[in-house]
């Protein structure tokens, strides 16, 4: 009989495979970016072509839209293996040595929120993206002395959602930076009708529209929704997922027809009402709906600013007509108090 912690690791390593099954394994399979893919797509043609690794890369954007998937892409377009890890991950030069010494040559290393490397280790990577070497530090004080080790020709591929955070000569030694923006609602429809095929779920054309459309335009989210709405359409459905089906299930997650979520909306009616439409700051506002300023700022408002709810300005966020809209409120005032609409 299974343990709970067995059952708990078993449950995992499904997942896992569900999260391997789903994502795409060559430029073919990937659906959007166009720009990005035909970019990427002359690059790898060209290292190819003269047996060469490929030149070192940068991708930013919010989070869910397919950063580490292009990584793994690129790596099985190249025949080589990548490495992933993440900037917070990195805390010592050392770390960044054993990484880059136990690669091939033609290996990928991918970094995910690269802005947030150590400033220390960020130094020791110059030399190695450029001239493929590192010198390490060793002892201290008197007997201190340098060691230097040679790396294999490898490709950096860096990956962020605040392109902002990343220093100058960091960003300068990327041969290609590259921004993924958010997935067209079309897009967004094949992608829910590709993962439920491979999940083996079954959908109609009206089902996977609805899922699309409360995405966000990001295939994560559109995946995780898949998911809910298969569990829901199981228990209070026939297990079909129909356009009535997957509202019903959304609006259980509070998620709206226009993909806003329960946290999205009391920003906006916290603006709203609190600040009248602004401008205000997002430190006030963490503190308002208690979340903190990172998490606003990579995950609710790139997709509220990209949706025109949203401005960011010098003096803080401000409400557009279309965020009142959403508020039920009006930037008319008498005596100090919101009308409602």
């Amino acid at each position: 009989m299974q343990t709970g912690r067995e059952f708990l690791d078993e449950a995992l390593k499904k997942d896992e495979r569900v999260d391997a099954a789903l994502r795409p394994a060559t430029f073919d399979d990937f659906a959007g970016q166009p720009k990005t893919l035909e970019r990427l797509r002359v690059m790898v043609g060209a290292a190819r072509a003269r047996g060469e690794a490929l030149s070192h890369i940068l991708l930013s954007g919010p989070p869910g839209l397919g950063k580490t998937t292009l990584a793994h892409i690129l790596a099985g377009e190249m025949g080589r293996t990548v490495r992933i890890t993440s900037g917070p991950v990195i805390e010592r030069p050392g770390d960044l040595a054993g990484m880059l010494t136990n690669l091939e040559a033609g290996d990928l290393l991918f970094i995910d929120e690269i802005h947030r490397l150590p400033k220390t280790v960020e130094e020791y990577l110059y030399s190695a993206m450029e001239d493929f070497r590192i010198d390490i530090m060793l002892d201290q004080g008197p007997n201190a002395r340098s060691v230097r080790l040679d790396v294999p020709r490898f490709t950096l591929i860096g990956a962020t959602t605040r392109m902002g955070l990343l220093t100058a000569p960091l960003r300068s030694r990327f041969t290609m930076q590259t921004r993924l923006d958010y997935y067209p609602r079309e897009v967004m429809r094949k992608i829910v009708i590709r993962t439920c095929t491979l999940l083996h779920i079954e959908i109609d054309e009206g089902g996977a529209k609805e899922i699309a459309g409360r995405a966000r335009g990001t295939p994560r989210i559109a995946n995780n929704l898949v998911s809910f709405v298969r569990d829901y359409a199981e228990q209070r459905a026939d297990g079909k997922i129909t356009k009535k089906v997957a509202a019903a299930a959304l609006e259980l997650l509070e998620i709206d027809e226009n993909g806003l979520d329960e946290m999205d909306k009391r920003l906006l009616v916290l603006i709203a009402r609190n600040y009248k439409g602004g401008p205000v700051g997002v430190g006030t506002l963490a503190v308002a709906v208690g979340e903190d300023e990172q998490t606003l700022e990579e995950v609710h408002e790139p997709y509220l600013i990209q949706e025109g709810y949203l401005q960011r300005t010098p003096q803080g966020r401000v409400l557009t007509d279309k965020g009142w809209q959403i508020t039920g409120l009006t930037p008319q005032t008498r005596g100090g108090q919101l009308e409602m609409l």
